[in-house]
């Protein structure tokens, strides 16, 4: 017969679900290289590529999402994120010199006028980003305030 539930039937639900989950891990792991590439080059954006690394392994693997969360280089942003805890000062400070030093880097390798234009704008613009972030406050600061 052709019932659907005869023994030779395979719910095709499992089967997405694997692609599915396939495709998160992929896509998040290519986020996360991404991620980490945009660590060392200005112009990639480090943070919403491991959030989106977060978000694709927290879909598809329990180990993996594990993993980033307390991972050196990405855990404490997406843990800030998640808990909208902001940013701290220091870490602000280091972000953006990090950045101003590649920029001056990355200047003296090109020879092309317009994409110093383009960096200054992408400096410019992601200082901005990063100085409008919440900035955590320290707990010494929180205690000596005035009242």
């Amino acid at each position: 017969t052709d019932e659907p539930f005869d023994k030779g039937w395979v719910c095709p639900y499992n089967d997405f679900m694997n692609l599915k989950k396939t495709l998160y891990i992929l896509i998040g792991g290519l986020a996360l290289l991404l991620g980490f590439i945009g660590i060392f080059l200005p112009v990639l954006p480090t943070t919403p590529f491991a959030l989106v690394a977060a978000a694709c392994f927290a879909r598809s693997s329990p180990k993996l999402y594990q993993w980033l969360i307390r991972s050196k280089y990405f855990g404490e942003f997406i843990e800030h994120y998640e808990t909208r805890a902001g940013v701290s000062k220091q870490t602000k400070v280091k972000a953006i010199t990090f950045l101003w030093l590649a920029l001056a880097c990355s200047t003296f390798l090109i020879s092309f006028s317009w994409i110093w234009g383009l960096l200054l704008l992408v400096g410019i613009s992601v200082t901005i980003h990063i100085s409008m972030i919440k900035t955590k406050l320290n707990q010494s600061n929180i205690n000596n305030k005035p009242s």
